[in-house]
């Protein structure tokens, strides 16, 4: 990476290197060798916090961001084939990797700029707002930004531009609304998902109370997480007491969320999860993963080492249509009821057919940056999703013709 270019370069380059087995730490020393000698070039702090998370240094990068966005609040991924066909505003916060929608990933070798508004605490919306064709609530559902949500949500309602994904629809994502929100669908299995707080989970362990005291006809064995994790952070399966004794000497949060494990091995023992995206109502399929372990990771499943379970993903991608015909009710049902444009969910199905949910959530990756000599089937499959999510922009965009759209004068003032 020259020492010239200072293009803020978002997620997609580390990510794809990341997947190819490549040692980002030398990338990481690189870019801080030119922060520093540029202080005051935010991109380049930017990119370096960007690294730093995907390295692990959550905390590292976390404060760099933070340096980062004192400098600007506002960055641009410019499109790969200009001149741009439309410029998306999207609508972030600070966080980790995990804290907002990761489009630049999905829209890699596109005519689509991004915009990256970070919002400002108290004051969201305090920067100027950039000239764009369409925006986009990009971050994650957190309880702690509830306040902020029914503020845009009151914005947004009057909004200049078309909006994908309402801010109020984002909290339908919260593990424990969507298990309220798709219960009692037809053919959809979802766990119910409850917050309890440590206390309760240390008078279980102290055998104090049961854990069906705790969550009403629950029983051994559940599954807890913290609350606001992603990505298998202090996901555990917890069988007994002694799980909840051990799981609590080493994470210290003081909320968590508690769901029913349910076996949804296959009858060979092998556990399938699958990664669907939802664009504006149409499900398309993003990856297959299989493991012998319940907790599924792509990365941790085999598949770039296992060529038999790289032809079963294959398999999965090339007869989608099948299993879009199997469970079409329950994908239609998830799109109407949590109300959001553009959705990803992580699930599997049941021995008795059913689809069943671990996760909804609009901010999950999508790409199409696997090795294609290991994945031939990948860049056919994945480039449907692309075009899918351009196409759905571009309507959004020009819902009659790029002059009569042209003509509108937007007023970001509200």
């Amino acid at each position: 990476m020259a020492e010239s270019d200072t293009a803020f370069i978002g997620l997609a380059p580390f990510l794809r290197m990341s997947i190819n087995g490549d040692d980002l730490r030398p990338v990481c020393a690189e870019l801080l060798a030119q922060a520093s000698n540029h202080p005051d070039n935010a991109n380049l702090w930017m990119n370096l916090a960007t690294a730093m998370l995907c390295i692990e240094q959550r905390d590292i990068g976390l404060a760099i961001q933070a340096q980062a966005l004192e400098m600007s609040r506002i960055y641009r991924c410019t499109a790969a084939f200009p001149p741009a066909k439309l410029r998306l505003l999207l609508l972030m916060l600070p966080g980790d990797l995990a804290a907002n929608t990761p489009l630049d990933c999905l829209l890699e070798d596109s005519d689509i700029e991004l915009i990256f508004y970070y919002l400002s605490a108290g004051s969201p919306l305090s920067q100027p707002i950039p000239d764009h064709e369409v925006l986009m609530v990009a971050f994650s559902e957190l309880e702690e930004n509830d306040l902020l949500i029914g503020e845009l949500d009151q914005k947004l309602k009057y909004w200049p531009r078309p909006v994908i994904n309402s801010p109020f629809c984002i909290t339908n994502t919260r593990r424990d609304n969507a298990s309220r929100l798709l219960n009692n669908i037809p053919g959809l299995s979802i766990p119910s998902t409850h917050r309890v707080s440590r206390e309760s989970l240390v008078s279980v362990a102290s055998a104090e109370c049961l854990i069906s005291d705790v969550i009403a006809r629950h029983d051994f064995p559940v599954i807890v997480r913290p609350l606001d994790s992603h990505a298998g952070r202090n996901l555990a399966k917890i069988e007994s007491r002694t799980d909840v004794t051990e799981y609590l000497s080493r994470v210290k949060d003081e909320a968590f969320f508690l769901s029913k494990f349910i076996d949804y091995s296959s009858h060979d023992g092998q556990f399938r999860k699958f990664r669907v995206a939802i664009i504006d109502g149409t499900p398309f399929a993003c990856h297959m993963a299989i493991s012998s372990h319940w907790m599924i990771h792509y990365v941790n499943a085999d598949m770039y080492q296992d060529a038999a379970k790289r032809a079963e993903e294959r398999l999965f991608m090339e007869t989608f249509a099948d299993f879009i015909h199997r469970h079409e009710a329950a994908l239609q049902q998830i799109h109407q009821r949590t109300g959001l444009d553009y959705l990803c969910i992580d699930c599997a199905e049941t021995r008795s057919g059913d689809l069943l949910i671990f996760e909804i959530d609009h901010a999950m990756i999508v790409h199409a940056m696997d090795n294609e000599a290991l994945f031939p089937h990948k860049r056919f499959h994945m480039a449907k999703v692309k075009t899918a999510f351009r196409d759905f922009l571009i309507r959004r965009a020009f819902p009659t013709s790029h002059s009569a759209e042209a003509k509108l004068e937007p007023n970001f003032s509200q």
